[in-house]
C-alpha cells in the first residue's frame, strides 16, 4: 500500500533533521571532551564550547568597550540587513541588465566577455576601493556584496534566458502573445528560479564578503566581534563569533531554500 504524499514528504525530512542533530551533537560532545583535557595544548587556543558561551552572558550579551560596544542581537541583525540588502540589490540588478543585454547580440558579444573579466574577482578584492569611495560606512559592506554575485548573476541570467526552449517561445507567439507579454509571462518566470538557485549558492560568497568588510573598522556586525577578539587576544570571543556567524549563516541558507520552495513552485 502506497504511502500518503504528506507522510511521504515528511519522512525524509525528519530524518534529515535527525542526522543532522545527531551529527552537530557527537562534534560538540567531541570538542567538549578534548577541551577538557588540560595537558592539551589545542586547548588553549579553541577552548571547549562550554567556556568561551558564558561569555555572552557575563556581559550581558554586548561586545566592545564602552560606548562602542553593541549587542549580539544588533550584531546578528546589522549583518544580516546589510547582506540581505546587497543581495536583493544584486539580484533585481543582474535581472534587469540580463534581460537588456539579451535584447540585442552586440549587446552579448560586447558586454558579456567583460562581465566574464570581472566575475572572478573575489569580493574581498573590492574592500580597499569602497573604504576610498564609502569609508567606514554600512555602503561598503553592501557594495562588497552586491559585486560579489551581481556579475555571476548576470552571467546566469542571460544563460538562463538561452536555456528557454524555442517551442515554448513559438506556443506563447501563437496564442497570441506579443513581445511583452512573451517576456513577463514566458521568459521572466523562467529564468527567475534559476538565477535565484544561484543566488542562494553565492549565499555563502556574500556572507564572507560581508564579514570582510566588517573587519575593516566597523562598529558592529559579526565581523566585528570576531575582530574585537583578535584586538583582546580573547580566544573564547573569537569562538563565539565563529559560532553564531555559522549559525546564522546556516538560518539564512535555511530561509533562503525555503523562499526558493515556496515562490518558485514551478521549478523543475
Amino acid at each position: 500500500m502506497a504511502k500518503p504524499p504528506d507522510q511521504q514528504a515528511w519522512q525524509p525530512s525528519i530524518l534529515a533533521i535527525a542526522c543532522g542533530v545527531i551529527s552537530c551533537a557527537g562534534f560538540i560532545g567531541l570538542w567538549e571532551g578534548i577541551g577538557h583535557n588540560p595537558a592539551n595544548p589545542i586547548t588553549q587556543v579553541l577552548p571547549p564550547p562550554s567556556q568561551f558561551l558564558p561569555v555572552l552572558f557575563e556581559n550581558d550579551f554586548k561586545v566592545g568597550l564602552g560606548a562602542q560596544s553593541a549587542s549580539i542581537y544588533q550584531s546578528v541583525i546589522v549583518t544580516l540587513i546589510r547582506v540581505l540588502l546587497g543581495m536583493t540589490a544584486a539580484f533585481i540588478g543582474s535581472i534587469v541588465c540580463g534581460l537588456l543585454i539579451s535584447l540585442s547580440q552586440w549587446s552579448e558579444l560586447f558586454i558579456l566577455p567583460l562581465l566574464g573579466l570581472i566575475a572572478p574577482i573575489a569580493p574581498i578584492a573590492w574592500v580597499p576601493l569602497a573604504l576610498v569611495v564609502f569609508g567606514v560606512s554600512n555602503l561598503t559592506a553592501i557594495f562588497i556584496v552586491f559585486m560579489g554575485v551581481f556579475f555571476t548573476l548576470t552571467i546566469a541570467t542571460v544563460a538562463e534566458i538561452k536555456r528557454i526552449p524555442e517551442n515554448l517561445l513559438m506556443t506563447a507567439q501563437n496564442l497570441g502573445g506579443g513581445r511583452f507579454n512573451r517576456w513577463r509571462w514566458v521568459i521572466i518566470p523562467a529564468v527567475l528560479p534559476g538565477v535565484f538557485t544561484l543566488l542562494r549558492l553565492n549565499f555563502i560568497a556574500a556572507w564572507m564578503a560581508v564579514l570582510a568588510a566588517e573587519m575593516t573598522g566597523l562598529r558592529d556586525g559579526l565581523g566585528t566581534v570576531v575582530m574585537t577578539g583578535r584586538n583582546l587576544f580573547n580566544s573564547d570571543l573569537i569562538l563565539l563569533g565563529i559560532c553564531i556567524i555559522g549559525l546564522t549563516g546556516f538560518a539564512v541558507d535555511r530561509l533562503l531554500l525555503y523562499i526558493q520552495k515556496k515562490f518558485f513552485w514551478w521549478q523543475v
